[in-house]
């Protein structure tokens, strides 16, 4: 790939191209870390997570979403994604065959979730936007809507123009008892008038068939909201093809992190960066997405690092500041809005920038190049009429889709699993579990109790 070079470090394969610099952070710095990673038995801890061992030790349970990729016939995971598939064709296929014979000419599929139920199919709904699963419908004859908070306005606004006849919910909550999921489900049932056009998929199946849900495709419960994405949660969004070519770029991520020493090292840099600059004083970064396709990807790395890294530093680390605060959005209209701070504020921020080299004429593509030479070299590169002064020195990192397609996105999703799990390896957090937001669900049950 012909770029300027404006880094300390690169990295290159088939799939992906990235570019770093980090200001502060060298060679003897990775060593340091990477003497600290052997200490703790960081390859052990990655082998476990891919094998399928324990690793979410406050929940004595296995984080089980690499199983889900690994295309594996003689494992148990692989007969509930065929049987997801199974299900999922049949139950579209019969029900868009029921409203052609009565005249309609395309159907509306709404689904209720929040958390990873929503933002993984939301993602790979906007990026690659292809037809359900069950092959029949093309994507202008569906309707794709998402409900997912507490507040009833959302719920009417999104049905408003939707009829009972052609629409069909997908009730989609690991536990089948999400607050906001079942009030949602509720009123769904109320408006919809027929129990057959709802399926739910859950890895508590006995709960959705309490609601008289008849239709229900199960998951593990090891595997968590966050990383759902690649389980039956995204079944229905994706067709055949699509999907399984997402899942093969994420097992090639599970096989380079076992086999790859190049990409062993870039996964264990960019962690270690993290870690480095969150505990000196740069605990804000901004993820910035130049793929329109892509544009809810930063929303969606938010969820996967602040949930899986936001806790308490433990007493036997080193570094006592966890996760990063993670912000973003589409980089041109971010340009537009607080990219002045990046640039000319006062505020200790780093930048990831995504972007693809399929078209680099593009503006877009150029202006990922350029934001990020801008960020990492401030006012050396480019002479303003004023002279104000252009900060630089942002610890910035360049990521480069080689070829925006499913294959290569789940490839950077799995990488970026890859990043937070060994940040959290590091700093000797869970990064399977979630309290902090469970303990907000209890009270909120508790309160509501006691004013009934």
């Amino acid at each position: 790939m012909n770029l300027e070079k404006i880094s300390n470090y690169q990295f290159e394969n088939d799939f992906l191209y990235c570019e770093s610099f980090i200001k502060g952070f060298a060679d003897k710095n990775f060593k340091e870390f990477d003497e600290a990673a052997k200490k703790i038995g960081l390859t052990k801890k990655i082998d476990d997570l891919i094998s399928g061992k324990i690793v979410n030790n406050t929940e004595n349970q296995s984080a089980l979403h690499p199983k889900y990729r690994s295309f594996d016939e003689n494992i148990k995971i692989s007969e509930n994604l065929i049987d997801a598939e199974a299900k999922a064709s049949k139950f579209f296929s019969s029900r868009w065959n029921e409203c052609k014979s009565i005249g309609y000419k395309s159907i509306n599929i709404v689904t209720l979730g929040i958390g990873g139920s929503f933002e993984g199919p939301k993602l790979l709904l906007e990026s690659l936007n292809n037809p359900i699963s069950s092959g029949e419908l093309c994507s202008d004859e569906v309707t794709y809507k998402f409900i997912t908070g507490s507040d009833p306005n959302e719920f009417d606004q999104e049905i408003r123009q939707l009829k009972p006849a052609n629409t069909y919910f997908i009730v989609s909550s690991k536990s089948f008892t999400t607050d906001e999921t079942i009030e949602n489900l509720k009123k769904a049932f109320e408006w919809s008038g027929n129990k057959r056009n709802f399926i739910a998929i859950t890895a508590n199946p006995n709960e959705a068939k309490k609601f008289g849900i008849k239709d229900v495709i199960f998951f593990d419960k090891e595997i968590g909201g966050r990383y759902s994405i690649w389980s039956p949660v995204t079944q229905f969004h994706l067709c055949g093809e699509i999907r399984k070519s997402f899942i093969k770029g994420g097992h090639k991520a599970d096989i380079d992190i076992l086999e790859n020493n190049e990409y062993i090292n870039f996964i264990k840099r960019i962690s270690f960066t993290d870690i480095f600059l969150n505990n000196n004083g740069k605990n804000v970064r901004a993820v910035l997405s130049y793929i329109w396709n892509l544009r809810s990807l930063p929303t969606y790395f938010q969820q996967l690092e602040m949930e899986s890294l936001g806790k308490q530093s433990s007493p036997k680390s080193d570094y006592k500041h966890t996760g990063q605060i993670i912000f973003g959005g589409y980089g041109p209209t971010a340009q537009h809005s607080y990219f002045q701070l990046l640039h000319q504020g006062t505020q200790e921020i780093c930048a990831d920038i995504i972007s693809t080299s399929d078209d680099e004429q593009s503006l877009s593509f150029t202006q990922a190049i350029t934001q990020s030479k801008l960020l990492a070299n401030g006012e050396n590169e480019i002479q303003l009429e004023n002279k104000f002064k252009i900060n630089g020195n942002v610890p910035t990192n360049l990521f480069l889709m080689k070829k925006f397609n499913a294959f290569n996105l789940g490839y950077l999703i799995a990488t970026w699993e890859y990043r937070t799990f060994i940040t959290a390896t590091m700093l000797d957090i869970n990064p399977f579990d979630q309290f902090g937001v469970n303990a907000a669900k209890i009270y909120t049950k508790q309160y509501l109790a006691s004013k009934d």
